[in-house]
């Protein structure tokens, strides 16, 4: 069955004018109306989305503050309901939930119906393990549909979910999960990744030690673990319910500003922040965003057969994102392992024949890794019949214009008819988008097509005043469903209010560069602070000053990331090492080693430089933000104040170093 040709945000334009009777001359001025008439907006999503609570709403935005909005008070929702309301509607129109493939090519379809029973099979499983309402569940997991199922499951009961990958380091996962003293891990033993299998049983005992809340493991057993590891539960078990009380099975109604889930995002110092969102939150502002991706099945008219993939590991918030296409009706294909194939043999055409295998709709990656592609030489036809894509998305780090035009020749030549590319750009701070696309407004190579429905998005100066035209912060100025309720164990919201609102008090402040055109059309170039971005994965740079500066060769580090103006991310590490110490092929192997072992190979600089001193304040911080602009080609007089520093010769040696990367950069 095809996929609905009439773009999701006209219907919900035509319903506005049919129900409400409000009619807009162009998307601008909906917009508008959008973020000056929040109660309005918010509620029409509410009543388009049919979402429903046994209990009314005294108010939609009943306290309008950043942070601190209090909204919908009195509903009662649940994430998993929206999923599972589409069981039997999907599953009579032939459609499967889930799709799943991986590097060893097994294929996997799981059913609406299956679906419902396993996650009502695992939600009284997690019961009879001790799982309350509002206890945190860990999950150390891939992207397969046990995670999937493990999610609603813990949502259904009220459980609060925390997940990471496993091709994250050991040190890493605990330093998020030691922070929100989980009471049941639920874990993998070892995948298939890169061409290789990957044992994990190990890094489970390791993290068990590290974890002293955890009183119950849930495991997931696979054929890549060398060692058996003790549990308490597995998952066959867990699933194996199929009796009278899982078919009677509901989830729970839960307060609209019930906890969902907390995801982890880094900043320039400390430990990782745990950002814990609600239920309501999220779920309003995914039908709202559902409306700009233009995902799933049509509202109100079953028309099902939207086929969506948008790769990540469950490390990126993206994963909640392909989570959230069941939750428009569609059939989400996920896929298990590199979508470049493995380190010996590269192969940028592995998620091209998956999409073309699984006849996916909706293709979406990180920009990073369609620019791989096109460096590849990747011809999309020779990876099999694309026809049936209908559009591309695109998010993580700005998307080139020549790689938007490259992408969309090769699915035309590869036999789509049309092709709609949905650029976005957000975080998993508020866990949605900012800016995104509209399939009913023209579409302008690099660009995202418009700043989404709800979202008062501007950019300002540095006097704080919005600009049009002009490269500016990128700030929100009213509050939106999605914002983080608050940090994990985050004392009066310090962290919370250091982390967004340090700047422009009352005014979320997202550490974006942006330019928002005349037209609505809007840029995204990069970081405006010193956290890292590499493919769409933001990592705080202590974390990897923690894996560096552990090795007993290194006294002090200092890492920043030159994505900004659409430039590739270009990752230079610069470091102390102690006397008699040189920085040789070993010992860059030995520090390249210790990122790749802590956090992910993803962090792994691009270059690695030996310094006299590293840049620091008279306080004693790190001076990563001046660096990173001076190496952007700002003069060094304009990015720091000598006198503020504690070591101002230490400057000389990056200056030198950025006028040599400016004049390899004009010759």
């Amino acid at each position: 069955m095809p996929a609905p040709n009439i773009p999701q945000i006209r219907l919900y334009r035509e319903w506005l004018r049919e129900t409400c009777g409000l009619s807009f001359d162009s998307y601008d001025a909906l917009w508008r109306w959008s973020v000056t008439e929040l109660d309005a907006f918010w509620q029409s999503i509410w009543d388009y989305a049919r979402i429903q609570s046994p209990t009314p709403h005294t108010a939609v935005l009943a306290e309008s503050r950043m942070p601190g909005a209090r909204w919908f008070p009195g509903a009662q929702v649940n994430y998993a309901r929206e999923v599972l309301r589409h069981v039997d509607a999907a599953h009579a129109a032939g459609m499967p939930a889930i799709v799943s493939d991986n590097e060893l090519g097994q294929v996997r379809e799981m059913s609406w119906p299956k679906m419902r029973r396993q996650v009502a099979s695992v939600a009284l499983t997690l019961k009879s393990l001790g799982v309350k309402r509002g206890d945190r569940v860990a999950a150390y997991m891939p992207n397969v549909p046990e995670t999937m199922v493990a999610f609603l499951a813990c949502s259904s009961i009220g459980a609060i979910w925390s997940v990471c990958a496993p091709d994250m380091g050991t040190a890493a996962v605990a330093d998020r999960f030691s922070q929100i003293e989980p009471k049941v891990l639920i874990a993998v033993d070892g995948v298939h990744y890169g061409g290789k299998p990957l044992d994990r049983s190990a890094v489970l005992q390791e993290l068990r030690a590290q974890l002293p809340s955890v009183r119950k493991l849930l495991l997931v057993k696979s054929p890549h673990a060398a060692g058996a590891v003790p549990h308490d539960t597995d998952w066959t078990q867990a699933i194996g319910r199929d009796d009278d009380e899982v078919a009677a099975f509901e989830p729970e109604w839960l307060p609209f500003d019930h906890p969902i889930w907390i995801v982890y995002s880094s900043g320039t110092t400390g430990l990782p922040k745990p950002i814990v969102h609600g239920q309501g939150g999220i779920i309003l502002t995914m039908h709202a965003c559902g409306l700009h991706n233009d995902v799933g099945a049509s509202y109100g008219t079953n028309n099902f057969g939207e086929r969506y993939h948008w790769y990540s590991s469950t490390g990126w918030v993206m994963w909640n994102s392909q989570l959230s296409g069941m939750a428009f009706g569609a059939t989400i294909c996920i896929y298990d392992g590199n979508p470049a194939g493995s380190k010996e043999k590269p192969d940028w055409g592995v998620l091209w024949r998956f999409v073309a295998r699984h006849e996916v709709t909706f293709f979406g990656a990180g920009a990073a890794y369609f620019t791989n592609c096109m460096k590849a030489g990747l011809v999309a036809k020779e990876c099999g019949d694309l026809s049936r894509v209908r559009a591309l998305g695109s998010t993580g780090s700005p998307l080139p214009e020549e790689v938007q035009r490259w992408g969309s020749k090769q699915i035309l030549d590869a036999g789509s008819k049309e092709v709609w590319w949905c650029n976005i750009s957000g975080g998993t701070d508020f866990c949605g988008a900012f800016v995104g696309g509209n399939r009913d407004l023209p579409e302008v190579p690099g660009q995202m097509q418009c700043r989404e429905l709800g979202h008062a998005v501007e950019a300002w100066n540095e006097q704080g005043q919005p600009v049009i035209g002009e490269v500016g912060e990128l700030v929100c100025t009213k509050a939106i469903p999605s914002m983080p309720l608050y940090f994990w164990g985050d004392e009066g919201n310090a962290r919370y209010l250091s982390s967004y609102f340090d700047t422009y008090p009352g005014v979320w402040r997202h550490g974006d560069w942006i330019r928002i055109g005349e037209d609505g059309g809007c840029i995204i170039y990069g970081r405006s602070d010193a956290t890292i971005n590499r493919q769409g994965l933001r990592m705080g740079t202590s974390e990897i000053y923690s894996a560096v500066e552990g090795l007993p060769e290194v006294l002090d580090s200092m890492v920043v990331d030159l994505e900004y103006l659409g430039r590739e991310s270009y990752m230079p590490l610069f470091v102390v090492l102690r006397p008699g110490v040189a920085l040789d092929d070993a010992m860059r192997a030995k520090i390249n080693n210790a990122i790749k072992t802590s956090l992910s190979p993803r962090f792994v600089p691009n270059d690695i430089f030996q310094v006299a001193e590293i840049p620091r304040t008279l306080s004693g911080k790190k001076q990563e933000l001046p660096i990173k602009k001076l190496l952007l080609g700002q003069p060094i007089e304009k990015v720091v104040n000598r006198e503020a520093m504690a070591n101002p010769g230490s400057l000389d040696w990056f200056v030198a170093f950025a006028a040599r990367r400016a004049e390899a950069a004009s010759a």
